[in-house]
């Protein structure tokens, strides 16, 4: 059984990044686990290749002011007047802040999506790639990407598409699956990104 269960994310601070992240999401992460482990170096200045979304809700603006206050920063990562907000958390990795009608968002807080960036030519390469791994099925192919759900009623939803930032190291954050036929341990996608494998 192949199942995509969670996000790892590096931390220098476990404990503080743990509980941004549990009181960022309210809990609400649609059964995926949010797992921060020891890191030896802070995060590079580059942007991540991968991160997650929240779903802001009708008072959007109280939810921006609400994260700020967790720890949250605003950051410009070159996003343009986009109708979402860009954050980061404590230590740097980005993530951001949906509002109300933004496509493929079935919440009203907590996680919505996870993304991947994932350059044009790679794109249905790493869905099917993530089908197979994940057990997640694609439910939406546009010209921005490809978006996957467990099942059609998901909350959450793994997202890849362009622009794909450009790999420099090891990715802060990975996704994380759990699947009996493989040995526990780091693998790399079919766009080199690392996820990990748990028994």
């Amino acid at each position: 059984m192949r199942m995509l269960t969670g996000i790892v994310i590096d931390a220098l601070d476990v404990a503080g990044m743990s509980r941004f992240w549990r009181d960022a999401t309210r809990g609400r992460t649609g059964g995926l686990a949010l797992r921060c482990v020891p890191a030896s170096e802070p995060k590079p200045a580059h942007k991540n290749r991968l991160h997650l979304d929240l779903a802001g809700g009708v008072d959007w603006k109280a939810e921006v002011a609400r994260l700020l206050a967790l720890g949250a920063r605003r950051v410009d990562i070159g996003q343009g007047d986009v109708p979402w907000d860009v954050l980061a958390d404590p230590e740097g990795n980005e993530f951001c802040v949906l509002r109300p009608g933004h496509p493929g968002v079935r919440a009203d807080s907590g996680l919505a999506a996870i993304c991947l960036d994932v350059a044009e030519r790679d794109r249905y390469a790493q869905s099917a790639f993530w089908q197979s791994q994940a057990g997640w099925h694609a439910v939406d192919y546009h010209d921005w990407g490809v978006r996957l759900r467990e099942k059609p009623t998901s909350r959450v939803s793994l997202v890849m598409g362009p622009p794909a930032a450009p790999k420099a190291g090891r990715n802060r954050l990975r996704l994380e699956v759990t699947q009996r036929d493989w040995e526990p341990g780091e693998f790399h996608d079919a766009g080199g990104n690392e996820f990990h494998v748990r028994g």
